[in-house]
């Protein structure tokens, strides 16, 4: 296994449960939930709600790497930023799912996809579209745009969706998110802002059979380990971490 936090400054595991159902969201649900969470993580002690109404627990961030997990209208969410192991994040997630259809009247019939995510985020000062286009490239028939006088890049945000089954119901997204708009590209002024890198490995659940939130998630988390290290890391991290370094 790679050591994920070495390649880039900050590196998380996510997972995401969509619903077709409203989920809860009475005080009492929602308190007994994240207070059975806790016991099992007492490092969760920031909670928090939105605007929008979703509610939050959190470990303190300052630390460098925290737990988190969050209830929304229609999706759980749970992941580890700078996980000291796959382990770590592993227990985490299951102990989530596991709970979730005892305190919040959840059942698999409910769902309607499972996400499984791994993000890196890389600090840059800097135009992020224009850096993001020189580490991965265009097309070899569009590279002479970039060869043009008095260009700037503006946009350039790379995104990919393929089916790994016949049934297109097993899928894998790519998606790189830069955070540079036209305004620092016009001044040249650009704060430190993270370019991520999301690989998702997407389950759409209907027709699963007798295959357990759980038992997805394990089968969703090792395909996207196996094809991140096979294919992301070498084609999208590795050369956008040496271009960015290359610049400061």
């Amino acid at each position: 296994m790679h050591d994920y936090n070495s390649l880039c400054d900050d590196f998380g595991i996510s997972t995401y449960v969509n619903t077709k159902m409203e989920l809860p969201n009475k005080r009492e649900t929602v308190l007994h939930f994240f207070g059975a969470l806790q016991k099992a993580f007492p490092e969760l002690t920031d909670f928090d709600t939105r605007g929008s109404g979703d509610f939050y627990l959190e470990q303190d961030r300052e630390l460098g790497l925290y737990r988190w997990v969050s209830l929304e209208r229609h999706r759980i969410c749970s992941g580890y930023v700078n996980p000291p192991s796959i382990d770590d994040v592993d227990r985490q997630n299951e102990i989530v799912l596991e709970m979730a259809p005892y305190h919040l009247d959840f059942a698999a019939i409910d769902c309607e996809l499972i996400d499984v995510a791994f993000t890196f985020n890389f600090l840059y000062s800097g135009n992020h579209d224009e850096v993001v286009a020189e580490a991965l490239g265009l097309h070899s028939s569009l590279e002479s745009l970039l060869q043009m006088p008095n260009t700037k890049v503006l946009d350039y945000k790379p995104t990919m969706t393929l089916a790994l089954d016949d049934g297109c119901r097993l899928q894998c997204l790519l998606n790189v998110e830069t955070r540079t708009n036209t305004y620092q590209v016009r001044t040249g002024q650009f704060p430190e802002a993270p370019i991520s890198v999301f690989f998702t490995v997407r389950q759409y659940w209907g027709r699963q059979g007798n295959m357990s939130l759980i038992e997805s998630y394990r089968a969703q988390r090792q395909a996207a380990q196996d094809l991140v290290e096979r294919h992301v890391i070498p084609a999208v991290i590795r050369p956008l971490s040496e271009t960015i370094a290359n610049k400061q």
